[in-house]
């Protein structure tokens, strides 16, 4: 796919001093009665649906002597289900129950087996748990940290001691389970905040560091640090056999003595690898990444050779284990379990809610109202939609997580994570296809709009962690031809884009954190103007010193309203004339805008969620929404109407936003 090259941009050097707040004539919105119909808001101004994403989708996963234990995501609190690999059903399953720490756990990435017992490490409070097969008991164990942490990865040393690596703080602990004691072997990098991967033996445990791209082994006895090797990207699989250590880094393979020396570094032709597993011959088997077809690896090969296409085709691998000397057996993140014959290249998929595994709601990543036609709400690697026509439901696979969604014409189009692809859906038939990836470390694409003037689709993204330059990618709907506009605002990322498709130009909300994990080269976030027709940057401007990262942007009657995140819901109005602020004010949090009938609304994240009206000041709509989003919060409203679609806690809610009625108190339905 063309790419161009970076280009350049204008920054002008605008004074916010005396003038900041300086008020501005604006056309007034459209006019409305002073006080509406006293029936329009003492009727019913709530409705609700349901769960609005429903899931089976996993994390976690291990095998222990013919079971399968998996981990749910996104349900609260999570499900440990146990599946007897004979008869591909779940037999068994229990709730993780809520631990002393402030939050809930919604899933766990980390899993492990010790002494016959299943250690499970959880997100968003980074606590370890222990399943006991042999009685059904579930315990808490320990806390490694507060609400916002995760226990990325566990492992078990030959002894029986556990092994945990965690966020934010980049560390790697060890539980022994004899006692309970923890121990905390400290700093493995300045700076480095995930530790993602783990593997243990005898001597050692060893770490992958995603921010710094680091592998480096901790003496169990001493706690002494060694770097072994240096990745070109971060590190987020590592596994352990004999006297090597293997770890993944972007699109290389590192294999390297466990001593640091014989370090090879061997190019992956297809992607990168999600999975690992070593079988008792040293031959390593993994999956890629996006496709997830099946490779085949041993130390001295040029590079790993694919054995077998997809097994769930587009799907994240979460675990790799091998059962006996020919099944390789692995479990696909949207609630998949598969396995491969080795021998004989026969596939088998199990989907896990079909098998037995308990579904509930999810947090919903991205919305899409089709007026008088449907509502589709964006989940993890499934879609589910609601036909407004009649009422019913139905859900259909997607490859990733659609972090926004946008319609042309019968299609709607997703910018997906972690694949960094756009993808297209058509509404008459759910048929799913991928345009193609955005490239250039684009893997997280954050808003995406469509412009009918060009015909094209424009996304606005953030590289992941150690990197901070963004990109505006112009995509052709028709082609699937991507012009990548990589760093158009130098040193920062994307949040979001607005579409002026009267003067032909969209801006842009920047972030100075890019990634994360990087030191910043800016201290304010800036707003860009970039022209469609020459596709170059007309302005920059950073609106409000020290605040670094817009979550939101919209343009609407010549102001552009923004909303930062990380900065106490700061918002503005920016005059795209004067390139002055005009109106600036606090919400209870950060979240997504909406241009309405003229006028601009908010949704925000905290205070039990709430939504707003934009103009000269903040004027309080609805309270007691929830905090259920997993990306932001957002609101789609009916054409003509006050009416619009979100969230009350996780259940779909059609809400009335007159702004003339008084303010909202949403009731949270029951789970």
């Amino acid at each position: 796919m063309p790419r161009v090259p970076l280009v350049v941009s204008v920054t002008l050097s605008v004074s916010l001093a005396a003038t900041l707040l300086m008020p501005v004539l604006r056309p007034a919105p459209p006019a409305q009665a002073a006080t509406p119909p006293a029936s329009s808001c003492a009727g019913q101004r709530v409705e609700t649906f349901g769960p609005a994403s429903v899931t089976g989708a996993i994390v976690g996963a291990t095998v222990h002597e013919g079971k399968a234990y998996v981990v749910t995501r996104g349900q609260k609190p999570p499900v440990l289900a146990e599946i007897d690999l004979t008869t591909r059903k779940v037999v068994r399953s229990v709730r993780l129950p809520d631990g002393p720490a402030a939050g809930e756990p919604e899933g766990g990435w980390a899993t492990t087996v010790s002494d016959g017992k299943i250690y499970i490490g959880t997100y968003p409070v980074p606590d370890l748990y222990r399943f006991d097969p042999a009685t059904g008991d579930v315990a808490h164990l320990a806390s490694f940290g507060k609400n916002g942490g995760y226990i990325w990865a566990l492992a078990a040393a030959p002894d029986g001691m556990i092994y945990a690596g965690t966020y934010p703080d980049g560390r790697v602990r060890e539980y022994d389970p004899a006692t309970g004691a923890v121990r905390d072997f400290g700093v493995l990098a300045a700076g480095e905040r995930y530790v993602r991967a783990v593997a243990a033996d005898a001597e050692n445990v060893y770490a992958g560091l995603l921010d710094k791209g680091k592998l480096v082994a901790i003496n169990r006895a001493s706690g002494a640090v060694t770097e072994l090797a240096q990745g070109s990207g971060g590190i987020g699989v590592i596994a352990e056999h004999g006297d090597r250590i293997l770890a993944v880094s972007g699109l290389a393979l590192i294999d390297v003595r466990k001593d640091g020396t014989d370090a090879r570094h061997v190019p992956l032709s297809s992607g990168s690898l999600d999975a690992l597993t070593v079988a008792a011959d040293g031959t390593v088997y993994g999956t890629s990444r996006p496709d997830g077809a099946v490779h085949r690896y041993r130390t001295g090969d040029s590079t790993p050779t694919r054995v077998a296409d997809p097994p769930s085709q587009d799907d994240e691998t979460r675990q790799l284990a091998l059962i006996g000397d020919d099944t390789l057996v692995g479990f696909s993140g949207s609630g998949g379990m598969w396995s491969l014959d080795l021998s004989t290249g026969q596939q088998e998929f199990t989907d896990l809610i079909e098998a037995g595994l308990p579904s509930g709601a999810e947090r919903p990543q991205s919305m899409l109202l089709v007026p008088g036609r449907a509502l589709y709400v964006g989940g993890h690697f499934f879609m589910d939609v609601r036909d407004l026509r009649t009422g019913e439901k139905r859900r259909f696979r997607v490859p990733g997580e659609p972090k926004d969604l946008v319609r042309r014409g019968n299609k709607i189009y997703a910018a997906v994570y972690p694949s960094g692809s756009i993808v297209s859906i058509d509404m008459r038939t759910d048929e799913v296809r991928t345009l193609g990836y955005l490239g250039q470390d684009q893997q997280r694409p954050w808003d995406i709009e469509y412009d009918p003037v060009t015909g094209k689709l424009l996304v606005a993204s953030a590289p992941l962690g150690g990197k901070l330059e963004g990109a505006l990618s112009i995509v052709d709907p028709d082609t699937g031809e991507i012009d990548v506009h990589k760093g158009v605002i130098p040193g920062q990322s994307l949040m979001s884009l607005s579409l002026d498709s009267r003067g032909g130009v969209v801006y842009l909300g920047g972030d100075v954190l890019g990634g994360g994990g990087i030191t910043p080269v800016h201290t304010a976030a800036s707003v860009a103007a970039f022209d469609l027709r020459t596709r170059t940057v007309k302005w920059q401007v950073d609106p409000v010193p020290g605040m670094r990262t817009f979550q939101d942007v919209k343009v609407s009657g010549g102001l552009l309203y923004g909303v930062y995140k990380r900065d106490s819901g700061t918002w503005i109005a920016l005059d795209i004339a004067t390139k002055q602020v005009v109106h600036r004010g606090t919400l209870s949090g950060y979240g997504e805008l909406s241009a309405h009938r003229g006028r601009v609304f908010a949704a925000t994240f905290f205070g039990g969620g709430n939504a707003y009206e934009l103009s000269d000041q903040a004027t309080h709509l609805a309270t007691g929404l929830g905090d259920e989003w997993y990306t932001n919060p957002q609101l789609h409203f009916e054409p003509g109407s006050w009416k619009a679609w979100t969230l009350s806690g996780r259940h779909l809610a059609r809400i009335d936003l007159d702004p003339r009625c008084p303010l909202l108190a949403v009731e949270p339905p029951q789970s």
